[in-house]
């Protein structure tokens, strides 16, 4: 006979045992809830203290159900562990002890060790799919894969970001098994593996919790995507930390990237959450909490987070390659080559500076070490943010880009590389959804506004050719050739052996020394290792060749211009250059 059970509540359905589950729904605002079994029976749910039904009832793993509320509305499991298929179809019961692990004695990897190379997991065929990249990731030089959120999401085709069910993996990417088994894979060739968690909104579509518990969100707070979440209430509290901890627990993820803090208006709740993500963690596990977070908050980086991807070096950087300076490349377009130097000085650029917009932004951060910041060339984002989806490759002079990639993937920051970055993939990444109806039309036209206060689309009929989202070629020219080797791939590979060999056992108590700026484009910088060796790096993304002062050959460990030994004098960096160098301790006394 089903039970309920008053004990504290977790989200979703949690079997008990092989036989049993507890259903639990947080749902404050409904009179009646029962659990609907499919091509079985209707089990009531007991109304329990702070709006919880629970029910305990003879179920095993893989039985589909939804929730009925009121007696009229039927909707999945917030806290769906699986989907049948799409986001209105049946919830399954998931036996979270179902797969067996291969390589339990794994324990992560330093996070200075990250070198971390972001994908998508839908545009590489799925978590088998992507499993077949591993061996190549990996001999390439590639720590730590990071996936694009893989939480349920309407339809087929989607960035990730829209997803309304974040306990549930992606149907149409693969089961909870297969997804256990790209990870323990993963780990089989010593990669980490980072999950992209979206805790700020859910997605337009397939949401009902505003018709059973509408203290989920905050009318009085909204962000881009609509009114808040509500995170000062335990319950959502609880929902967000527990869905962490079952990626970490469960699924084996090594990290998390929490999508856009910014947008979290309860700024207590990122501490907590931090607080109780580290409380679970065994010792001796390797496990790494990254940001996004416009607002460059240093001081989360001292409350229990790792890193943050540095949107600043990005956008100096792109601003020299590229010229470009509309929208928020705004905010670099002045001295761009200072603003890159405090970057590569100091961490953020924005530490309290005053934007284009008259906001002051950010927090002093030079106190925090390098590896506390992602430095990118190019991500999701700053591809797939553009009208076309175009590549850097596509838009900066070869040899700049060259010199640009000696800078991330030498510097002490961590780097992180897009997928086909590694062989200058031509395909471009497009933003895509699978939306019908209304909503289709809105995204469509939504994404044709977002650029219309660009020169180049100010005629609404250049505007008429961005790619629909919705249009499934969209998503299909989004898929990238990653099976072949070129000159990119190998620069890549030489690169990150050097970062292997001479950086990565040296960054632990790395520090900055500063950075002098030579000309538009070009500055040298320092950091101090832990070893006390000085790491130095020359960088020219100039046209021109510059009167610089260069380390001598012997301390050199590269170039990024095969000729410069044989052809420029040691005071000279040519165009588009990148030289790396390394001082002994002994011999380091020259700061700068």
């Amino acid at each position: 006979m089903p039970s309920s059970t008053p004990e504290t509540c977790s989200h979703g359905a949690v079997m008990i045992d092989p036989a049993h589950t507890r259903f639990a729904l947080w749902a404050p605002d409904a009179l009646t809830v029962s659990v609907e079994i499919e091509h079985g029976s209707s089990l009531p749910m007991l109304p329990q203290a702070d709006g919880w039904f629970v029910i305990q009832t003879r179920c095993q793993a893989g039985t589909a159900y939804r929730y009925q509320i009121n007696g009229e509305l039927l909707v999945p499991d917030p806290a769906s562990r699986a989907q049948q298929s799409d986001i209105d179809s049946p919830s399954l019961v998931v036996d979270p002890n179902a797969y067996t692990w291969q390589h339990l004695a794994w324990q992560g990897r330093p996070w200075t060790e990250a070198v971390i190379y972001e994908l998508h997991v839908g545009a590489l065929g799925g978590f088998a799919a992507v499993q077949q990249h591993l061996a190549r990731l990996a001999a390439l030089g590639v720590t730590a894969i990071e996936l694009m959120p893989i939480a349920e999401f309407p339809g087929a085709r989607n960035w990730g970001y829209d997803g309304v069910l974040p306990y549930a993996p992606e149907a149409s990417y693969g089961t909870p098994e297969q997804l256990k088994h790209l990870i323990d894979c993963a780990h089989g060739h010593g990669l980490m593996v980072l999950l992209d968690v979206v805790y700020n909104h859910f997605g337009p579509d397939g949401n009902y919790l505003s018709q059973y518990a509408k203290g989920f969100m905050r009318e009085d707070k909204h962000t881009p995507w609509g009114a808040a979440i509500d995170f000062r209430r335990p319950q959502v509290q609880d929902f967000f930390i527990d869905n962490a901890l079952m990626w970490l627990l469960e699924y084996r993820f090594d990290g998390l990237r929490f999508d856009a803090v910014h947008a979290i208006e309860d700024p207590e709740f990122l501490k907590l959450m931090a607080r109780r993500i580290r409380a679970h963690i065994p010792a001796g596990r390797h496990v790494w909490l990254n940001l996004e977070n416009e607002h460059n908050q240093a001081h989360l980086m001292e409350q229990g987070y790792d890193a943050q991807w540095n949107d600043d070096g990005h956008n100096a950087l792109h601003v020299l390659l590229t010229g470009e300076t509309e929208a928020y490349y705004e905010d670099y377009s002045d001295q761009p080559t200072e603003k890159l130097a405090r970057c590569l000085a100091e961490g953020f650029v924005y530490q309290g500076h005053t934007n284009r917009n008259g906001e002051q932004r950010g927090e002093p951060s030079g106190h925090l070490p390098p590896s506390a910041f992602v430095l990118f060339l190019q991500n999701h984002d700053q591809i797939g943010n553009r009208a076309f989806g175009e590549r850097l490759h596509q838009l900066c002079p070869p040899a700049a880009l060259r010199a640009a990639t000696a800078l991330l993937l030498l510097s002490p920051m961590i780097p992180l590389m897009f997928m086909g970055d590694e062989n200058g993939a031509d395909a471009p990444f497009l933003f895509f959804t699978s939306h019908h109806g209304e909503l289709a039309e809105a995204v469509r036209q939504g994404r044709r506004a977002e650029f219309k206060a660009f020169a180049a689309f100010a005629d609404a009929e250049r505007r008429e050719q961005i790619p629909d989202p919705n249009a499934p070629n969209t998503f299909e020219a989004s898929k990238p050739n990653l099976t072949c080797d070129n000159d990119w791939t190998a620069l890549y590979r030489q690169l990150l052996q050097l970062r292997h060999h001479h950086l990565i056992p040296h960054l632990n108590a790395s520090h900055w020394l500063g950075v002098q700026v030579h000309a538009r484009g070009a500055l040298t910088a320092r950091w101090q290792l832990g070893n006390g060796s000085h790491w130095r790096i020359d960088l020219n993304l100039s046209d021109r060749s510059l009167d610089v002062p260069l380390a001598p050959l012997e301390q050199r460990i590269f170039d990024s211009d095969p000729f410069a030994i044989t052809q420029q004098p040691s005071h000279s960096l040519g165009p588009y250059t990148a030289v790396v160098s390394m001082t002994p301790a002994r011999a380091s006394g020259d700061v700068a």
